[in-house]
């Protein structure tokens, strides 16, 4: 089946990049707006019985990205696509998977219901803030992860003094993933939240004195959660220099002016989000257009993603 490529506005460069690597380009589309700012989208080439897997991560503007999936997908049915993949390498409202306090909406399970109400045969999703998020999905969802590309990244320079930190009990099994594959012991904080912006640390378990902590997390939003986390690592004794490793560099508010304060030693993430051009951090950016490209691949054969798909 012909394989198409297709982009919304929130990472064009990383569907050129995932295109690229399958020996294809991006298909020409138009998003626009209307006066009254309703969206409109179209599909500017044939997509007529082709394998289309569309490229939209729902990060900020998160109901913005999100509609101009829908939208594709929905052009691209009406086209007559064979088959529509959803590619979101950073799926929002996945923190939203409960009700914490009672009389609110369970914002994860209303985003998944829209991509299968939208006609997609399959999501690809990238390091999803919780694997638990897949039963939320009528359309069958390949979960990847981007853990071994980060490591590999990191392993040049972390040194037999380096722990891998998790900024809080949510993090914990993310950070054993990290630990096994880098050979490092683990610490773990623990966090209150004080509010959607605000966390105080309570404790840290495990020996961080005198250590190179790399920090690790699937996203960073605020900042908040790794500003605390820093602070209580060096007041309990460990090297200054301190890396902070995650999937999703959402950087919104104070994200960027917080962790400049830290003088960290470098920032890895990947291209999961488009980042600014310039930014005043020491961020190391990798790519997972290299994954996704092969898990499109794959798709488009019938082959099997068993050994790159995460369950944990």
């Amino acid at each position: 089946m012909n394989l198409v490529v297709l982009s919304g506005s929130a990472n064009p460069a990383l569907a050129d990049s995932i295109a690229e690597k399958l020996g294809t380009r991006s298909a020409h589309r138009m998003i626009g707006r209307f006066p009254d700012t309703e969206l409109h989208v179209e599909v500017q080439e044939t997509v007529r019985g082709a394998d289309v897997y569309i490229v939209q991560p729902t990060g900020p503007q998160v109901d913005q990205n999100l509609m101009e999936l829908l939208f594709l997908a929905d052009a691209c049915r009406r086209a007559g696509a064979g088959r529509l993949t959803a590619i979101v390498p950073y799926f929002g409202y996945a923190r939203q998977d409960r009700r914490a306090v009672g009389r609110e909406a369970v914002g994860a399970r209303v985003a998944a219901d829209l991509l299968s109400t939208a006609g997609f045969d399959r999501i690809v999703a990238v390091d999803l803030h919780t694997v638990s998020l897949e039963g939320f999905f009528a359309s069958p969802l390949e979960h990847l992860s981007a853990v071994a590309l980060l490591a590999n990244g990191v392993d040049t320079f972390v040194g037999r003094q380096g722990v891998i930190v998790s900024p809080d009990l949510g993090a914990a099994k993310l950070a054993e993933r990290y630990a096994e594959l880098l050979r490092l012991p683990i610490a773990i904080v623990h966090k209150v939240r004080l509010s959607g912006e605000a966390v105080k640390v309570v404790d840290i378990v495990g020996d961080v004195r005198g250590r190179t902590p790399v920090i690790v997390d699937d996203m960073i939003s605020t900042g908040a959660t790794i500003e605390a986390a820093a602070k209580a690592l060096l007041s309990a004794g460990c090297a200054a220099e301190i890396t902070v490793v995650a999937t999703h560099a959402l950087l919104v508010g104070p994200a960027i002016e917080r962790l400049g304060a830290l003088n960290l030693k470098r920032l890895v993430v990947t291209d999961s989000l488009a980042q600014p051009a310039k930014i005043a951090l020491p961020m190391q950016v990798l790519s997972v257009a290299p994954m996704l490209a092969d898990a499109a691949s794959r798709l488009n054969v019938g082959e099997s993603l068993s050994d790159i798909v995460s369950h944990r």
